[in-house]
């Protein structure tokens, strides 16, 4: 693999993200390789894996490979798009994955992020959700994630403000399960891995799908999710939304004009 590195022992797997020159950017070929590893290590039973950025990374991942969005004309955050199956890859996984930060976590990473089933992260950690500041209208189950983890109120500061919340508040905000001295943090992680491990892996297992269920058990009608996607739509054929990419790529203040 050329997006990430894949290894396992002691019933503790490693997925680490190894592309720093494009700081572990999320592209398809990244996201396609890390769904891939989850189920190898998935083939091989392992019960718990540690999913972090190449150690001296100053970035856990910049979020969504915006080069690619820009080329493809296409909802990046569709149900079947390379971010959504990697984050169901990660949601299915019998077991649960650890996200160990150091460093930012941008974009579509947070979101990346805060589907693992734990985080734990020194002082460099960082977490933003940036899509306003791009133009792109982020999908419901998105959003749900942020609810559902830091509650309305939080999820809507971090939306509309697109800025970092660092380690300590993080932390406060209920992002990190454990913010640990950086020279402790790999041992921490495996540390907490292990006692994961030792356990049933079927109760772990089974106890993982009811929280998967349960958290998400929030119906709405067709009518609603009808008027969601119709409300994406409109970003989506949006001047803002074009202006948005083109400023990124440019280096540059997007001009929004809001239509």
């Amino acid at each position: 693999m050329a997006f990430v590195q894949v290894s396992a022992e002691d019933k503790i797997g490693r997925i680490t993200f190894s592309n720093p020159a494009r700081r572990n950017a999320l592209s398809a070929k990244l996201l396609e390789e890390l769904a891939a590893g989850l189920a190898q290590l998935q083939a091989s039973h392992v019960p718990v894996v540690i999913l972090a950025a190449a150690p001296g990374a100053k970035v856990w991942s910049a979020g969504l490979d915006l080069e690619e969005i820009e080329k493809s004309q296409h909802d990046p955050l569709s149900y079947g798009s390379p971010l959504e199956t990697t984050l169901r890859a990660i949601e299915s996984y019998s077991g649960p994955v650890i996200a160990m930060v150091r460093g930012g976590v941008w974009g579509g990473a947070c979101d990346l992020a805060l589907t693992c089933d734990m985080i734990v992260g020194d002082a460099t950690a960082a977490f933003a959700i940036t899509p306003v500041k791009v133009g792109i209208p982020y999908n419901a189950s998105g959003i749900l994630h942020f609810i559902n983890h830091l509650g309305l109120n939080r999820a809507k500061e971090m939306f509309f403000t697109a800025e970092p919340v660092e380690a300590q508040r993080a932390l406060e905000f209920g992002i990190l399960n454990h913010l640990v001295p950086a020279e402790e943090l790999e041992g921490f992680a495996l540390g907490l891995a292990s006692k994961i491990a030792a356990h049933s892996p079927l109760s772990v297992a089974v106890i993982k799908e009811q929280f998967r269920i349960l958290s998400g058990a929030h119906p709405i009608s067709p009518d609603t999710f009808e008027r969601v996607e119709g409300l994406r739509r409109t970003v989506f054929e949006s001047h803002d939304y074009a202006e948005g990419l083109r400023a990124f790529l440019e280096k540059r203040r997007p001009a929004f004009r809001g239509d």
